[in-house]
C-alpha cells in the first residue's frame, strides 16, 4: 500500500512507474463513495506541482524578494493561476480524448511542425534538468561542504532512483513526490516561523502594478518567474499522467472525474504557490528589508541566513528544501520527456534510459558554466534557465488551447468559452512578456 496525501492506496504490484509502460490503470469505480474515489485521483496533481517548486523557481524567487521585497509578488501569484488554468485544460485534454498534448499535435500538425514542437519541448526539459543539476550540485556543496562540480558528478547518481523504480507502480512513485514536497514544505513553514513576513508589505505586493516591472532587472526576473511557473514540459506531463486512472462509464462520468482532477490539481499547485511566496517571502524579510539587495545566489542566501536570523537551523532546514526540490524534479521531468519522445516521435526507450541520457546532456552545460563562470554563476545560469522556459511556453500554450477546445476531439467534454477565453489572453500575454524582454535585451 502507499499512502498519498495522508491515505493508504491499493498499488499496481507490476506496473512500471513511466505511463507508457503502465499495463493497466488504476480503477475508479463510479460507485464507490465520493471520498474513495478522491483519494483514488489524487496524486498526479502533485506530481506536476514539484515541477513549480524547482531550484529555478528558487534562483527566480530569492532574485525577486531580495531585490525587490514583495513587488514581484503580484506576478508570482498571477503565474501560478494561470497554471492552475493551464494545468486544468491538459487533464482536461487527457481524460476526455485519451490523447495527451504531445499526440494531440501529431494528430493535428504535419510532420516539421511536430518536429519543431517536439525539439522545443526538449529544450524545455534540458532547461529544467540543467536547473536540477545545478540545484541538486548547490544542495550538496552546501550540506557536505564538497566543492561545486563534485556536486555536479554527485548528481549522476540520482538516475540511480529512476532505474531502482524500474517496475515499481506509479503510486508509489506519486507518494515518494508527496513525501518530498512534503519535505520542502515543512522546512519553509520552519523558515517562515523564524523571519515572520511582513503582511503589510505582502499585501501590497499582492495587488497588481505593472509599473514596478520598469525598475532595474524587474522584467527579466518577472519573465523567469513565469517560465519557472507556467513550465511548458508540465503540460504535457499532466495531460499523459491522468491517464493513468481508469473511468469508468460515459459522458457525466468523465466530466465527474475532470471534476475531482481539478480539486487535486489546483489544490496542489496552490501548495506549489505557497512554497514559491514563501521562498520570495524569506528573500524579502532576511534580505531585502536588511539592505541586502544584490542577493541572486542561492548560496549567498544560505550563508547569509544564519548571521542575519541568528538561527544555526535556518541554513539547514534551507539545504534539506533544496535537496529536495531538486531530487523531486528528478522524476517529473523524466516522465515528461518520455511522454514527448513518444507522443511526437513515436520512439519508445525505457524510461530509466532517458533519464540517464537526459542527465548526461545536462550535467556538460552545468559543468561548463561552473568552470567559466565559477560558483557565482549559478544564479545567473538558474535565473536563464527559467526564462528559456518562458521563451518555450507559447509554443506548448498554443497547440493545448486548440486541442482542448476542439470538439471535435473532445467531444461535449471540450473546454468551455470562458476558459478558452482566459488561457488565449495568458497566451497573449506571455507571448507579449517574452517579446518586450527580448526587444530590452537588443534595444
Amino acid at each position: 500500500m502507499a499512502t498519498v496525501l495522508g491515505l493508504s492506496l491499493p498499488d499496481r504490484a507490476t506496473a512500471p512507474f513511466c505511463p507508457s509502460e503502465v499495463e493497466g490503470s488504476i480503477a475508479v469505480p463510479k460507485s464507490a463513495p465520493l471520498g474513495q474515489r478522491i483519494a483514488r485521483f489524487a496524486g498526479p496533481g502533485m506530481l506536476v506541482a514539484v515541477g513549480y517548486m524547482d531550484p529555478g523557481n528558487w534562483a527566480t524567487d530569492i532574485a525577486a524578494g531580495s531585490g525587490y521585497g514583495f513587488d514581484l509578488l503580484f506576478v508570482l501569484v498571477g503565474a501560478s493561476l494561470a497554471a492552475i488554468l493551464l494545468q486544468s485544460l491538459a487533464l482536461r485534454l487527457g481524460m476526455a480524448s485519451g490523447l495527451d498534448l504531445a499526440q494531440a499535435c501529431r494528430r493535428r500538425y504535419g510532420r516539421v511542425p511536430n518536429l519543431a514542437l517536439w525539439a522545443l519541448a526538449e529544450v524545455a526539459i534540458l532547461a529544467t534538468d540543467v536547473a536540477e543539476v545545478l540545484g541538486g550540485a548547490l544542495a550538496i556543496k552546501l550540506l557536505l561542504g564538497l566543492p561545486l562540480w563534485a556536486g555536479i558528478l554527485l548528481t549522476a547518481f540520482d538516475m540511480l532512483l529512476v532505474v531502482g523504480l524500474k517496475g515499481r507502480g506509479f503510486r508509489q512513485v506519486e507518494a515518494i513526490i508527496t513525501g518530498l514536497v512534503a519535505t520542502i514544505a515543512l522546512c519553509f513553514l520552519i523558515e517562515l516561523l523564524i523571519v515572520p513576513p511582513d503582511f503589510h508589505a505582502v499585501a501590497q505586493g499582492l495587488i497588481p502594478d505593472t509599473a514596478r516591472l520598469a525598475q532595474p532587472g524587474a522584467l527579466a526576473i518577472a519573465i523567469g518567474i513565469i517560465g519557472a511557473t507556467v513550465m511548458p514540459h508540465n503540460l504535457y506531463l499532466h495531460s499523459s499522467i491522468v491517464q493513468t486512472r481508469e473511468i469508468p462509464g460515459g459522458k457525466a462520468e468523465k466530466r465527474a472525474a475532470i471534476r475531482i482532477a481539478n480539486w487535486d490539481s489546483g489544490i496542489s499547485l496552490f501548495l506549489a504557490m505557497l512554497v514559491n511566496a514563501g521562498i520570495l517571502a524569506l528573500a524579502a524579510g532576511a534580505f531585502h528589508a536588511t539592505g541586502h539587495t544584490q542577493i541572486a545566489e542561492i548560496d549567498d542566501a544560505y550563508h547569509l541566513l544564519e548571521p542575519i536570523t541568528g538561527a544555526k537551523a535556518a541554513g539547514l532546514f534551507f539545504g534539506i528544501a533544496l535537496l529536495a526540490s531538486g531530487q523531486s524534479s528528478t522524476f517529473t521531468g523524466t516522465i515528461a520527456g518520455q511522454v514527448i519522445l513518444e507522443g511526437f516521435l513515436k520512439l519508445k526507450i525505457p524510461c530509466w534510459q532517458r533519464r540517464v541520457i537526459t542527465r548526461v546532456i545536462a550535467i556538460i552545460p552545468a559543468m561548463l558554466g561552473v568552470i567559466l563562470l565559477g560558483d557565482h554563476g549559478v544564479g545567473p545560469m538558474l535565473v536563464v534557465s527559467q526564462i528559456v522556459l518562458s521563451l518555450q511556453l507559447p509554443f506548448a500554450i498554443w497547440p493545448l488551447i486548440r486541442a482542448a477546445g476542439d470538439r471535435g476531439l473532445m467531444g461535449g467534454l471540450a473546454a468551455g468559452a470562458l476558459p478558452t477565453a482566459a488561457a488565449w489572453t495568458l497566451f497573449a500575454i506571455i507571448s507579449a512578456s517574452n517579446l518586450w524582454l527580448l526587444a530590452s535585451l537588443i534595444g
